[in-house]
Parts: structure tokens; sequence; C-alpha cells
């Protein structure tokens, strides 16, 4: 059976290309021309990829990556961001923001025929989702909701819990404290930060000398290091 990508862009003749070469390339394809119809067909259709350009009506690319990325049905589709934006601030949000790819426009069709190709044969490579975390002498165990240093139990509350839960799921990748908000406390639009900074610290507390391992990126956020 072909494989379903989703395109998302608002000109139709960038929606013909992606088509006809994806097509080509032996995929199967849909369409949304707004960030609103590209969540809904997302949801409906579960495309084995999307390809997703930022620039677009009613919802920005970025929000449409972030809604689908914090949402556990969703979360495992891979995205590729096209977008004419070639800042390299623009691409580290997109990739923050859970994208697997960038790339930007002029683009060449088989280059991205390719990229998507190689992407979903990684993606076909991923395990199940992981139920126990062991970095360093710290093991942190989802479902017994259970984090133990050196066989010790640490007791922490829910909401350090989420959090360290992220900055492992995540480990290695930078997380900027606006999205942590969004991601652990589900806060939007203009938070205070220092949340953020205060449940690192008690989290590290905690932690003893393995709070070693979660690193501050100065000015930017937090990475648990791989």
């Amino acid at each position: 059976m072909s494989e379903t990508i989703l395109i998302v862009d608002d000109e139709q003749d960038v929606l013909d290309l992606l088509a006809f070469n994806l097509q080509k390339a032996g995929f199967k394809t849909i369409a949304a021309r707004d960030g609103a119809t590209a969540l809904q067909k997302a949801r409906d259709a579960m495309p084995a990829l999307i390809v997703l350009d930022l620039m677009l009506p009613q919802i920005e690319g970025t929000e449409v990556c972030r809604q689908l990325k914090v949402d556990p049905k969703t979360a495992h589709i891979p995205i590729i961001m096209l977008t004419a934006k070639a800042e390299e601030v623009d691409r580290v949000v997109g990739l923050e923001l859970g994208a697997d790819d960038y790339v930007t426009k002029p683009f060449s069709p088989r280059e991205l025929a390719l990229r998507v190709k190689t992407i979903l044969r990684r993606a076909s490579g991923r395990s199940a989702p992981t139920e126990v975390f062991k970095v360093g002498d710290m093991v942190l165990d989802l479902a017994k909701h259970e984090v133990t240093v050196k066989g010790k139990p640490v007791e922490l509350t829910a909401t350090e819990f989420k959090l360290l839960t992220t900055l492992l799921e995540r480990r290695g990748r930078v997380q900027t404290r606006d999205r942590l908000l969004m991601d652990v406390w589900g806060y939007e639009g203009e938070m205070d930060t220092r949340t953020v900074d205060t449940h690192v610290r008690r989290l590290r507390e905690k932690l003893g000398k393995t709070a070693d391992l979660i690193e501050t990126v100065r000015g930017v956020g937090y990475r648990l290091a791989e």
C-alpha cells in the first residue's frame, strides 16, 4: 500500500509540483492550503509524513507543527518544513518545535522526494515508545512513575516528573523555556519563564550529583546531556 503524504502550502502551483513528484516517487498525496485544514486532515487521515509550509493563512506552520507534536495521536508523524525563510534562527525554531527536516524555497522536487523517503525509512525503524530511561545513575520508569538515583527513590512532584521526562525524551536537544512552558505546563502566550527556572532548580536539588546531566544553555533554555 502506498504511503500518504500531506502537503500543506497556500500556493497551488507548489501543491501541484509536490504532488506530481511525490506521486511519481510512489506516494499518495492529499493537500491543504491553510493551517486549520492541515490540522484537520492530519488528524483525520493520519498521513505517513507532512510537508509543511510555514507561511500559511489562519494558523501559521510553526503553530501547526507545535499542535501536532504535543498531541500523542499525531506526535509520531514526521514533518518536513518547507519555507522561503532561510535565516538560521528560523531553522532552529522549526527543528526545536519537533520538525524532522527543513527545506528552503526554491527547492529541488527530486531532492525533497528523496528526503521524504529517507525520513520514512528512518521512522520505520523506530522502536516502541520507551518506558524506562537510564542515564548515568538515574533511572526513570514511566509505567511505575518512579525515579531512582543509584537505586534510591527520588520523590518528585507530578510537574517535576513531567519536566524530567520531557528532557529525557528529548535528550541532547535544547528545549527553550517557552517550549517547556507549553509542553509541561500547557501555558501559551506571554508567561513568566522563571517558572521553568524555579522547577529546574528544585529538580536539580533532588537529583543531587546526577543533576549535572541537566545543562543550562545560556539565553535559550535547558538540555539533558546524552
